[in-house]
């Protein structure tokens, strides 16, 4: 009975929070539209989902997250400070491909959205046999070494929440 009515019960829980920080006050009335729409958008939504994505929560999905935030931060203030002391023609920007070793859609998302919430960095396309991901920064001294960063930091632990 709770499977049928909470198809995707991650979905739920994430559409619950997101809709309370946008509303940004807790109230009930709040909670209770949150609630509903917690529910009925998975429930609408769960025939074009035939297969649920696995994914670990826990410390490893935690530790991600983590590092994520961490990295937003500094890349603010890192892209921050180019604008404030570099001039455009100064600017290193790279396109980078980023071979893939995930398989799963939802994991490919996961990092494509994480290089685009890093400022100076945006997820830009994805191969057609998706195993590459292109993706453009900003300001780029070696750029192997950058694909070497976003595959350890990111990749490799979004391997672990997704097996």
């Amino acid at each position: 009975m709770i499977r049928r009515l909470l198809p995707h019960p991650g979905l739920s829980a994430m559409l619950v929070v997101v809709w309370m920080l946008l509303v940004n006050a807790f109230t009930f009335g709040a909670l209770f539209l949150a609630i509903v729409f917690g529910v009925l958008v998975p429930l609408v939504t769960s025939r074009f989902w035939p297969d649920r994505p696995k994914v670990r929560f826990g410390r490893d999905m935690i530790g991600y997250i983590g590092v994520v935030l961490f990295d937003i931060l500094v890349a603010n203030f890192q892209v921050a400070w180019l604008i404030m002391t570099r001039r455009n023609r100064d600017l290193r920007s790279q396109w980078l491909v980023i071979p893939l070793e995930l398989r799963s859609p939802e994991a490919i998302t996961a990092l494509a959205g994480t290089i685009s919430l890093t400022p100076g960095t945006v997820s830009s396309d994805i191969s057609g046999c998706g195993r590459a991901l292109l993706v453009h920064s900003i300001d780029v001294a070696d750029p192997e070494a950058e694909v070497v960063r976003i595959k350890s930091r990111y990749e490799a632990r979004l391997l672990k929440v997704f097996p």
